[in-house]
């Protein structure tokens, strides 16, 4: 089903889809899959060294002649070289999360960027509108990776009220149902990440997919919460280590050193004892691969 609103006129896609920027694990090759099959497909920077993150905005623009987008999380020491990336390569759409998106609207938008930053309550969906943003992605508690407080189905209306601009709902979706359930809370779009994971052109290591695809119900929990920055991920040894570190009121020190690298050993190595096996609470509703034109279709099947 193909929808036609401000989402799809704002990217130039054929439906109001974005594939979520997911740290090591949303290269060029799936975020060219996206685009190619009519979604929105974003490369994340993460935590991507300069040198690294060019080649992927280079390599891109040779695996599709569709529009993409860059997500730059604010939070990293390396979103300063992220942004000058954005700016170098005019990157058409940058997505942003974990900060403020003030810089990165007052920087990109002069050269005509569309910038969305991801929003986890109301007073940052006021606040980037106010600086400029072209739409915000309201992103619920049920996501991977960083989340806040709120769910999406509270989010979500909340912010369609309080903003003028197109709302794009992030987290719980992996099928049609979550679909037509964030557009009847007043979203434009939707933006998915945990179901990419499996998708066939995803890169992440076959051990990550298979998790995702055994999760059940209440296989994620809630990560580094103390420290300020809670991440969503599947339970396994590492998640029960940061348990314990909390039950003993380790320091903040402590828990970051214990997350240093861990995304990376889950999706490079393949590590799903003590790597960090970010995802969603929809992770239980992940049963097979998928290619991404598939995963597409199968949201917009209604």
């Amino acid at each position: 089903m193909e929808q036609q609103n401000r989402i799809v006129t704002l990217l130039q896609t054929k439906y109001p889809l974005l594939q979520g920027g997911m740290a090591w694990i949303a290269d060029a090759q799936l975020a060219a899959a996206v685009s190619n099959s009519g979604g929105l497909g974003v490369i994340a920077a993460g935590n991507m060294p300069p040198d690294l993150l060019e080649n992927e905005l280079i390599r891109i623009r040779t695996l599709t002649d569709k529009p993409f987008g860059l997500n730059i999380m604010l939070m990293s020491p390396t979103a300063d070289e992220a942004l000058d990336m954005a700016e170098k390569h005019k990157v058409p759409i940058v997505t942003t999360g974990a900060g403020s998106a003030g810089k990165v609207l007052k920087r990109l938008k002069p050269i005509g960027t569309i910038v969305i930053p991801i929003v986890a309550s109301v007073a940052q969906a006021k606040r980037f509108t106010k600086q400029g943003a072209d739409a915000v992605i309201a992103e619920g508690m049920e996501a991977g990776g960083h989340i806040g407080e709120l769910t999406t189905m509270v989010l979500v209306p909340q912010i369609v009220d309080a903003v003028e601009i197109p709302v794009i709902a992030a987290g719980g979706i992996a099928d049609s149902r979550g679909t037509k359930a964030v557009f009847a809370l007043g979203a434009e779009g939707i933006q998915v990440g945990t179901r990419f994971l499996c998708s066939n052109e995803c890169n992440v290591h076959e051990n990550y997919k298979k998790a995702i695809l055994n999760a059940k119900d209440r296989d994620t929990t809630i990560t580094g919460a103390r420290t300020g920055h809670p991440v969503r991920c599947l339970r396994n040894k590492l998640t029960a280590e940061f348990e314990s570190l909390d039950k003993r009121l380790a320091g903040v020190d402590e828990i970051e050193k214990l997350g240093a690298g861990r995304l990376r050993d889950a999706v490079i190595n393949g590590d799903v004892e003590w790597g960090s096996l970010m995802a969603g609470q929809s992770s239980a509703m992940v049963n097979e691969i998928k290619p991404a034109v598939q995963i597409i279709e199968d949201l917009f099947r209604f």
